[in-house]
């Protein structure tokens, strides 16, 4: 499969469009779009490359990684996926806007489709595996693409770094037993695409990561 990154809004948050070349369908990944220009330019992305959108999925729902989800809803009718354990998060994001000083307006909103660990969500014949990593947040998941051997961890791990678990529902523990039992079982050239900064592998942040 392929993926591409785009950033956006305040925090610099990866938003990422993952899509199979032969059938064109595609999901957008934790979409961060805050303003006109940047969902415009999502958009633009979509259509340039001929693409269909098929899922609209949220590795977890802390504020930063859900901005553009009416927006994607609403354009072009496809549902939310994401774990439950979450969905407190997106249902009072008032206050997610308040804690970091957001002058946005949002209403809260539900996810269509719950994801849990295992489940397996298809573009073409491509499948994109789904992987618990709680601790950043109760429902963090990691999308995992077995072929082309990437995962999308969200905010679980970055490159020589961790997610911060002093937000609702963290807890460093689980976290780190999360990224050694879940993330760490998988190929040590297993490339990771995370929810702000660059990419790195799963074998680089064995060796190198401080926090682990």
């Amino acid at each position: 499969m392929k993926i591409d990154k785009l950033e956006f809004n305040m925090f610099g948050e990866n938003t990422y469009i993952v899509s199979d070349p032969e059938t064109k369908e595609c999901a957008v990944v934790d979409p961060g779009m805050v303003s006109r220009q940047e969902c415009e330019r999502l958009v633009n992305y979509i259509e340039v490359n001929g693409l269909k959108l098929k899922y609209i999925v949220c590795t977890h729902l802390h504020v930063d990684h859900v901005f553009g989800v009416k927006f994607l809803k609403e354009k072009y009718g496809v549902e939310l996926y994401a774990d439950k354990s979450d969905e407190f998060l997106s249902e009072r994001i008032g206050q997610q806007l308040r804690m970091f000083r957001i002058p946005i307006d949002m209403e809260g909103f539900a996810i269509d489709h719950y994801i849990t660990d295992g489940d397996t969500l298809y573009l073409g014949k491509n499948e994109l595996r789904v992987i618990s990593v709680p601790g950043h947040s109760p429902g963090s998941v990691a999308l995992y693409d077995s072929t082309d051997k990437f995962v999308i961890t969200g905010d679980a791990l970055f490159q020589g770094g961790i997610g911060r678990t002093d937000l609702p529902g963290g807890d460093y523990a689980t976290l780190i037993n999360a990224i050694r039992n879940n993330l760490f079982k998988l190929p040590s050239d297993t490339t990771v695409f995370p929810g702000h900064g660059p990419s790195t592998t799963i074998g680089y942040e064995k060796q190198y990561n401080p926090y682990l």
